[in-house]
């Protein structure tokens, strides 16, 4: 796993080997996230986002500071600190005004990806990173705190194996094997459990450099 692509083995009755653009997963995250999203976007946004702390609107802008927050260091690339810009959306604005916002970011982190050049590191508190390493994180926001949200307003969405594997294959290490990519994701990231695997009430993601 290198540059802009990545080659991923996605589990699907037989093995297929795919080779992703990391701009492209950023863009189609955001792109199938918002179109889940907008199915709700008639329904009351200020009750909390399932088992988040947050609102489900300030969950909205939770995707947004990160995924926005991603391409900043990108472009910056401080080695000791986080970024001082940091970005929300309107806690005024109609729902699908909101999620163009979120579609916003993700077109902006995706096209910083592209245009990072391979040697830039940028310093995170999950590790070290380069262009691919924060698309795949950038990616993670997205389709997690997306599904979070889908399941607050009733709606039963679970985001595609081909979005998930690349994410799962670069910042979790740890990961099961023997199991779907997006289900993978979903427990690494704390949300469900899998035969013989509890849910995880810790957890973290790995973005450093291999």
């Amino acid at each position: 796993m290198c540059g802009d692509w990545a080659e991923v083995l996605i589990p699907c009755g037989t093995i297929r080997r795919m080779t992703i653009s990391w701009p492209d997963l950023v863009t189609t995250a955001a792109t199938d996230v918002t179109s889940v999203l907008e199915k709700a976007a008639d329904r009351n946004w200020d009750g909390r986002a399932g088992e988040l702390e947050w609102s489900c609107r300030e969950t909205l802008s939770h995707i947004a500071l990160g995924v926005v927050g991603y391409a900043g260091l990108l472009i910056a690339q401080p080695q000791d600190r986080y970024i001082t810009l940091f970005s929300s959306i309107d806690s005024q604005a109609p729902i699908p005004a909101a999620l163009e916002g979120i579609r916003i970011a993700g077109t902006l982190l995706a096209t910083t990806v592209r245009d990072a050049k391979p040697e830039v590191r940028a310093w995170h508190p999950y590790g070290h990173s380069d262009g691919p390493g924060f698309a795949a994180m950038g990616v993670l926001e997205l389709v997690v705190h997306g599904r979070d949200l889908a399941l607050a307003h009733g709606i039963d969405w679970t985001p595609s194996d081909e979005l998930c594997a690349p994410v799962v294959e670069r910042l979790f290490r740890d990961a099961p094997t023997g199991h779907a990519p997006a289900q993978t994701l979903l427990w690494c990231t704390g949300r469900i459990a899998l035969p013989g695997l509890p849910r995880r009430t810790n957890w973290r993601w790995d973005g450093t450099v291999r």
